[in-house]
């Protein structure tokens, strides 16, 4: 029964997240691209980084279509599928153990045999961390087609500073140095699909390109352990004060775990932000960067060049977008899985009384 509740959640999990994912892909392809622009603190910022997100939808739809607003969101959803499903499968069968675990302690006349938050920790955490360790090569290649538009941009202005420094050198000038600006400026940017992003990261840096950014992911893990510390416990609490007024456990609606998702997924967004602000760094091209000063060898090395070019506040470009965006995704998401499980633990329950012999 256990491993069946497991698959429950673990197919429930990718559904929800599925529908989760399309519905706010724009602000997450927004969100990536205002955490990767580099801009040091003695230069100006762009008009694109300077405005806000709705204006920044906006500029890309009229830039780039609606393509440019849902680049790599085929790998986006494979990804969100494989993690959502791993995630909670693992989840699920890590707690139906930890749970198994209370009730023999609580037969030893130790504890309540319920489990208390460092137990949901533990839980969360080793289900994140298979999670990541085995879905962080497709948010590699999700991030580079994300902020593919960056990196050509970066590459553009480099080319033309490049021709300007050259036509200073050999005296190249008017019409000559018009037509190759002409020339430049026609390129048509390169088809950009999975497989190009795929071969790109390997042609960098081989196997280990697909595991960019994993120490920080990795310690990102705590951002589902707080998620659901805070989701399970506010769950728990919730049915316990329903039973106790003898409504039942069944009243907990949709819109109530809607809301619960949606403070589960703020308090955890906001206290491991600037770890996500890195590994979309480090998973970017390092193009973006420009000169030498905004690329990054590792974590570390990010870490270091970003307070020092950019201060603090570079930590926290974009937020406001991420918490728009990620707790209307949990919300939508823990409102999804919880209808699917409910839906299937019925029809289950259905088969089997129709399975029962009458007598």
């Amino acid at each position: 029964m256990s491993n069946s509740n497991a698959i429950a959640n673990g197919v429930a999990g990718a559904g929800a997240g599925i529908i989760a994912q399309i519905l706010t892909y724009p602000l997450q392809t927004v969100n990536t691209r205002q955490q990767t622009e580099r801009i040091a603190k003695s230069k100006p910022k762009p008009p694109t980084a300077a405005a806000g997100t709705l204006l920044q939808i906006l500029h890309v739809l009229q830039t780039e279509g609606w393509g440019g607003l849902y680049s790599g969101l085929k790998p986006s959803l494979l990804g969100t599928a494989a993690s959502q499903g791993i995630y909670y499968y693992f989840y699920q069968l890590f707690k139906n153990k930890a749970e198994a675990i209370a009730v023999v302690r609580k037969q030893k006349g130790r504890g309540d045999g319920t489990l208390g938050i460092f137990s949901w920790l533990v839980v969360a955490a080793l289900a994140g961390s298979l999670n990541v360790l085995l879905t962080n090569p497709i948010w590699v290649l999700v991030t580079r087609m994300q902020t593919h538009t960056q990196a050509e941009r970066k590459i553009m202005e480099s080319k033309k500073e490049a021709l300007l420094k050259e036509a200073s050198e050999n005296g190249l000038i008017g019409s000559t140095l018009q037509e190759k600006l002409d020339e430049l400026e026609s390129t048509k940017p390169r088809p950009y699909g999975t497989i190009h992003a795929a071969r790109e990261v390997y042609t960098e840096a081989g196997i280990r390109g697909f595991w960019k950014g994993i120490i920080p992911t990795l310690i990102m893990v705590c951002n589902p352990s707080i998620q659901f510390m805070i989701y399970e416990t506010s769950l728990k609490r919730l049915k316990e004060k329903r039973s106790a007024n003898k409504h039942g456990l069944k009243n907990v609606s949709a819109l109530e775990v809607f809301l619960l998702g949606a403070l589960a997924k703020l308090g955890a967004t906001v206290t491991t932000y600037p770890l996500l602000v890195v590994k979309s760094r480090l998973q970017a091209k390092q193009e973006i960067g420009g000169n030498i000063s905004l690329r990054y060898s590792g974590t570390v090395d990010a870490i270091i060049k970003m307070m020092k070019y950019e201060g603090l506040p570079g930590f926290y470009k974009g937020m406001s977008t991420k918490i728009v965006q990620s707790v209307f995704a949990a919300s939508v998401l823990f409102m999804f899985k919880e209808e699917i499980v409910k839906a299937y633990i019925f029809l289950v329950h259905k088969i089997r009384k129709a399975k029962v012999p009458l007598n």
